[in-house]
Order: structure tokens, then C-alpha cells, then sequence
């Protein structure tokens, strides 16, 4: 018993320790809202997540939808996580330019694997719910989230090879593609022509302003947003506008590093220690000393693409605010109206999607190709960590949830009851794939 409870609290003591990350914040939001969703404060928390945005210039509202302010839940799904799937859009490119998936060599496991992970757990998915409104959610077990993946991955330490990380990783990446694609084409309305001809035209500006050389920032921030409202006037999904948008922003920096360290040579001769005056109290500097310095720090901001410049930016947004806001809007699972018959529906489907889904397609998929020799094991990997890989591909989370919104809404009380039942299945199936994996791993892995 003494030796069960070490086993279990080791791990959560390593995560306590750590530097606070996305996944902590996105586990303290999810707990806060599930709290409040089960307490006295459930009315005030449901009051919260209707609340209006407004943000006007004049008459116009820059986040309303066919006349009406989006809700606080509305702008955390439409707006900030159109924000997120940027980030993810250039995450991919980059992915794709220099990454894991830049060769068919590197990519082809990742993306067999990814398949598997997707076309087998909608197919658990069915076998439990195979009709009527339920059977929308079945996109709903495809994602991987990489963030709490790899928090768990990191839990074992040095223990983890490489190329387990990088197989992890990759694998998100190519689930996240096609969770887009799912996205763009089942979880959209009837299409406007003209916002979405206008929105394409502007993309094609962006795509030429990158190839002209524009590495403004704002250039892209600006156009993107212009894009994200003539999305969400076509009735084309909004996120899809920022994946579109990330696809578009160069990758290549202006200043190459080499030619960067050859002129940070001469700019760092030209500075003469001598020249500064100075004392406890202040040091100033030459005019000629600061206009060297601030050409330094514009020929180090040319030495960055806009692609990785933007992403840099933008991460901590992602992981310290947005990540947390959408877990805390979108968590709120209300266990009092869950019915045990219910168990068995979308909820037991979402699960065995999450947990036995994704093991047995992502491990199954993998191992096959593997044995036929099309494919090899990434080094340091076999057939058994290979399996507790498969089991942390299980933990949905993030795209999970947005996708159950997106299957079920919540604009009629049927439709609130299965999105209810949905976020149960989302949190028991990511919990059970997360904690079995660890324990997979931890025993097949070597000792450090």
C-alpha cells in the first residue's frame, strides 16, 4: 500500500516543484470551473460565461455575430482561440519547412501513426453512439493535446529519449492538421460567398506581402484580424482564419546568422569602453555608442524570421491566459444533472474513443508499418514504449472540448446535456489514457 501511494505521489510532487506551466494553469482552471460549476456560485458562473462583449468603434461591433455580442463563451471559443490555432498554423509550418515533418522520411511514422490515432477512435466512437444528435460528437476523441502530453512525458524525466519526445510531438502536430481539416469542413454554417471571396483576397495579399519582404508584424496582426471577421460573417468556422493567416507569414529573416555574426563583429569594434562616463549612480552613454546599439538590436530583430518572431510573442499569451480562460469557460461539467443510464452514452463514447481508441490506433498503425519495414522504430523506442506513447496520445483535452462545443453547442437544454456528458468523457478518458501511460512508461523505460 506504502509502495502504491509513493508511486502515485512521486510524479505530482515533480509537477509541484516545476516552474508553473500551461498545463498547471490549464488544470487549475479546469478544477476552479468545475467547482463553481457544483456549488452555489453555478448561476453566477453560467452569468459570467453569457456576459456580452463590446467593443465599438462608432456603431460597429468588432465582436458580434449577425447583430448580437458574442457571449464571454462565445469570444473565448470564436475570438482568443482563433489566436490559438494561429499559433498552432505557424507551430505546423514550421513543422513542415524545417521540422519533423519536412521530409517523407521523417514524417511518414508521425503521420501513419496520427491516421491511425484519428480513423480509430471515431470508429469507437460509433460503435456506442452510432445515431441521432449523439453521433455528431464523434470527431470529438480524434486530438491529442501536446501541452499535457508532454507534461506527462516530462514527469519520467531523462528517462525519455529523444526521439520519444520528437515522435510525440510530431504525431500532436499532424492530429492537429486534421483536426483542423474536421473543423473546416463538418463544424461550419451555410457559407457566405462574398466575405469569404473578400477574405481569400486578402490572404493572397498577405501571402504576396511575404514574398515582397514585408516583416512588419503588424502588417500580418492587422490583415489577420480583418480576415477573422470576414470568417466569421461567411460562416466558415473563425479558427480556421488563423491557421490560413499563419500559413502566410514568412519564414525567412531578413539578416542570415552568419552574415549577423560578421557584422556584430564590427558594430561591437566600433564601441570604445573608454568613452562611457559613468559612476554608482549613472553611466551614460556616447551618441555614437547608443546609435550602435540600437543598430545592433534592429539587425538582431532581422536575424529572426517574422514566423518564429510572432510565435515567441505569442506563446505566452497562448499558455498563460488564453489556454486557461478556455479551460476555465469550457469546464464546467455539472455532475448533478448526469444520469448513471447517461454513462453509457456519450460519455462511455468519448471515453473509449480517448483511451482505447488511441491506443489501438496509434500503436497499431505504427507497429504494422514498422514490421512491413516501410517505416522504422525511432531510436530508443520498442513495441512497449511505443505502447505507452499510444496511451498518452489518449489525453484530448484542449481541441477535444473545442470540438464538443462545436458538435453540441449550447443553445437548447438537449444540446447542454450532451455537451455536458461530452466534457465528462473528454476529462475521464484524457485522465485514464494520461495516468496508464505514465505507468507504462515508467516501468518499460530504462532507470535513469
Amino acid at each position: 500500500m506504502d509502495r502504491t501511494i509513493h508511486v502515485i505521489l512521486k510524479p505530482l510532487r515533480r509537477f509541484a516543484i516545476q516552474k508553473t506551466n500551461a498545463s498547471l494553469l490549464l488544470f487549475m482552471a479546469t478544477v476552479i470551473a468545475m467547482i463553481l460549476a457544483n456549488s452555489p456560485w453555478e448561476g453566477t458562473y453560467h452569468q459570467l460565461l453569457s456576459f456580452p462583449i463590446n467593443l465599438q468603434a462608432w456603431t460597429f461591433n468588432f465582436f458580434s455575430h449577425q447583430g448580437e455580442p458574442m457571449s464571454m463563451l462565445a469570444f473565448v471559443n470564436d475570438a482568443l482561440m482563433a489566436v490559438f490555432f494561429f499559433v498552432i498554423g505557424l507551430e505546423i509550418k514550421q513543422e513542415i519547412l524545417i521540422g519533423e515533418l519536412c521530409s517523407v522520411r521523417k514524417a511518414l511514422l508521425p503521420v501513419i501513426a496520427a491516421c491511425g490515432g484519428m480513423i480509430v477512435p471515431v470508429l469507437f466512437y460509433i460503435l456506442v453512439c452510432s445515431s441521432g444528435p449523439e453521433a455528431r460528437g464523434a470527431a470529438i476523441p480524434m486530438a491529442t493535446d501536446i501541452a499535457f502530453a508532454l507534461a506527462v512525458l516530462g514527469l519520467l524525466g531523462k528517462r525519455v529519449p529523444l526521439s520519444m519526445r520528437i515522435f510525440l510531438t510530431a504525431l500532436a502536430v499532424v492530429d492537429d492538421i486534421g483536426g483542423i481539416i474536421i473543423i473546416a469542413l463538418f463544424y461550419s454554417g451555410e457559407i457566405a460567398s462574398v466575405p469569404l471571396l473578400i477574405s481569400i483576397a486578402i490572404l493572397a495579399l498577405l501571402y504576396v506581402g511575404g514574398k515582397l519582404g514585408i516583416h512588419n508584424s503588424l502588417f500580418y496582426y492587422v490583415a489577420g484580424f480583418i480576415v477573422w471577421l470576414l470568417f466569421l460573417e461567411s460562416g466558415v468556422h473563425p479558427t480556421i482564419a488563423g491557421v490560413l493567416v499563419a500559413f502566410t507569414v514568412p519564414a525567412r529573416p531578413v539578416v542570415k546568422l552568419d552574415d549577423f555574426t560578421c557584422e556584430m563583429t564590427g558594430y561591437l569594434d566600433m564601441l570604445d569602453y573608454t568613452e562611457v562616463k559613468q559612476s554608482k549612480q549613472a553611466a551614460v552613454l556616447t551618441p555614437t555608442q547608443i546609435q550602435v546599439l540600437n543598430n545592433i538590436h534592429s539587425l538582431a530583430d532581422k536575424t529572426i524570421s517574422p514566423l518564429q518572431s510572432i510565435a515567441d510573442k505569442l506563446h505566452p499569451l497562448v499558455n498563460y491566459l488564453i489556454l486557461p480562460l478556455f479551460a476555465f469557460v469550457n469546464a464546467g461539467v455539472t455532475f448533478g444533472n448526469i444520469q448513471p443510464q447517461t454513462l453509457l452514452n456519450v460519455p462511455l463514447a468519448v471515453l473509449a474513443g480517448l483511451f482505447v481508441g488511441k491506443t489501438v490506433g496509434i500503436f497499431s498503425f505504427s507497429y504494422l508499418f514498422v514490421k512491413s519495414g516501410i517505416v522504422s522504430m525511432p531510436t530508443g523506442m520498442n513495441k512497449r514504449t511505443l505502447l505507452g506513447v499510444s496511451m498518452l496520445g489518449g489525453i484530448g483535452f484542449t481541441v477535444a472540448l473545442f470540438i464538443a462545443n462545436l458538435s453540441f453547442g449550447s443553445d437548447t437544454p438537449a444540446g447542454i446535456d450532451l455537451l455536458n456528458q461530452a466534457k465528462l468523457g473528454v476529462f475521464s478518458g484524457s485522465f485514464i489514457s494520461g495516468l496508464c501511460g505514465y505507468l507504462l512508461l515508467k516501468k518499460m523505460l530504462p532507470k535513469e
